[in-house]
């Protein structure tokens, strides 16, 4: 009941059907030739605009992101982790629900032009990014560690079929990167080339750790924990510990938090989302080593998010999904992030007493998933049980079942009095 105007972005069609005109402004009328723009100042903390987490409980996360915060934390990275310089052109391929997208028009705070690309970057082969890099004359070419998986998987060459001699760095995010893949940047796409791999997230909108230009790359590490992120791997016990794998922590505040969640009364969500393990520090919910020489090692989420080709997939989307196969009277699905790149999403699946897992309902659950969600919402593999874990609360224990198949112990997994 807030929203007074709506500002519509023809796409497809230049004159799109709008059904109440009243609330909604076309871009194109927006502004007129003699129109002046007007700056309203606003305090620092002032909500600049709300990114959706993916919904692993159901409900996405409404994280109400500030000006001000945002603002310092997209100039440093830009300007010193990133080494984005005036008139440069800085293109990171994104979709606009992720937070790369606002990332990529941070970029013009460093002077820079933005390359932008609608369409498949598979279409019609992998090779039209490198084409599109080659054609603008890109210098800061930004993507996700599953694309470069799949380059290399395919035998591309990019460094020979087309000309990148503008360009400065490679930009990976979305998921960890692995050694192999850093091997082909420098030996099939370009020798001298700044590999700058990243991790951060939509609640911050920034990275907590990333590149350094005055720092060596090695092969299947981030370069160090970035300017003003005070971040720690922390073991269960809630110690900082170094070349172990352990939990990403925030010990002290940075600006780019969020200042709230959007009708999160008295902050109770926000408190549970990030402060319920390690009371007044911050958990991110990733699986990281912090090394001796101050590398950062990031091994995949410590949560029951699923991270698909790079894509963050909430769980309950695949629950809501297979809950529409008659036959399933429940489920449970976890990702396992494998070496080399590879991953492993399995289903789990309790049937109604009078049906067995044949393969028609093998292909009917799949057939469902790729219908009602995506084509990467659909599992490698289905195995039928007899019970789904739950926790006292109701919750279905995604998270130990996931590091058991990773080969944590059971007793270490699980905490059978919470079942």
């Amino acid at each position: 009941p807030t929203v007074e105007k709506v500002v519509l972005v023809p796409y497809l069609n230049d004159e799109p059907e709008i059904f109440d005109r009243s609330k909604v402004t076309l871009w194109n009328d927006t502004f007129t030739a003699d129109s002046e723009l007007a700056f309203t100042p606003v305090p620092f903390d002032h909500p600049i605009y709300i990114l959706y987490s993916s919904g692993t409980t159901g409900i996405p996360k409404a994280i109400t992101h500030s000006h001000g915060g945002n603002l310092l934390e997209h100039l440093k990275y830009l300007h010193f982790h990133n080494d984005v310089h005036p008139g440069e052109r800085f293109f990171w391929f994104s979709t606009t629900g992720w937070m790369m997208w606002n990332f990529v028009h941070a970029s013009m705070l460093a002077g820079a032009t933005i390359v932008l690309y609608d369409g498949s970057p598979g279409f019609p082969d992998l090779n039209r990014l490198w084409k599109l890099a080659e054609e603008v004359g890109i210098h800061h070419f930004g993507t996700s560690a599953p694309f470069l998986v799949a380059n290399r998987k395919q035998g591309l060459q990019p460094g020979v079929d087309f000309d990148l001699s503008a360009l400065r760095s490679i930009g990976s995010t979305g998921s960890p990167l692995p050694p192999e893949a850093f091997e082909y940047v420098y030996e099939k796409i370009k020798k001298d080339v700044w590999l700058c791999s990243m991790a951060g997230g939509t609640d911050v909108c920034t990275a907590w750790v990333g590149g350094n230009p005055l720092l060596p790359v090695y092969k299947g590490e981030i370069q160090c924990r970035c300017l003003g992120a005070a971040i720690e791997a922390w073991n269960e016990s809630g110690q900082s510990v170094v070349d172990e794998v352990a939990e990403l922590v925030v010990t002290k505040p940075m600006p780019s938090m969020p200042v709230f969640f959007w009708g999160d009364e008295n902050y109770e969500r926000y408190k549970s989302s990030y402060f319920d393990v390690y009371p007044g520090v911050w958990r991110h919910g990733d699986w990281i080593t912090l090394t001796s020489r101050g590398t950062i090692i990031i091994w995949g989420r410590s949560d029951a998010t699923l991270n698909r080709q790079g894509v963050r997939i909430g769980t309950a989307e695949v629950y809501r999904a297979v809950d529409k196969v008659p036959e399933v009277s429940d489920s449970l699905i976890v990702n396992l992030e494998l070496p080399g790149g590879r991953d492993y999403m399995p289903l789990f699946v309790v049937l109604k007493e009078d049906q067995t897992l044949s393969e028609a309902l093998v292909k009917k659950i799949k057939t469902t998933l790729r219908s009602e969600c995506s084509p990467r919402h659909v599992p490698d593999e289905i195995i039928q049980v007899t019970e789904i874990p739950y926790t006292i609360s109701g919750k279905k224990m995604e998270a130990p079942v996931k590091k058991i198949l990773l080969g944590k112990p059971l007793e270490k997994a699980a905490n059978k009095d919470s079942m």
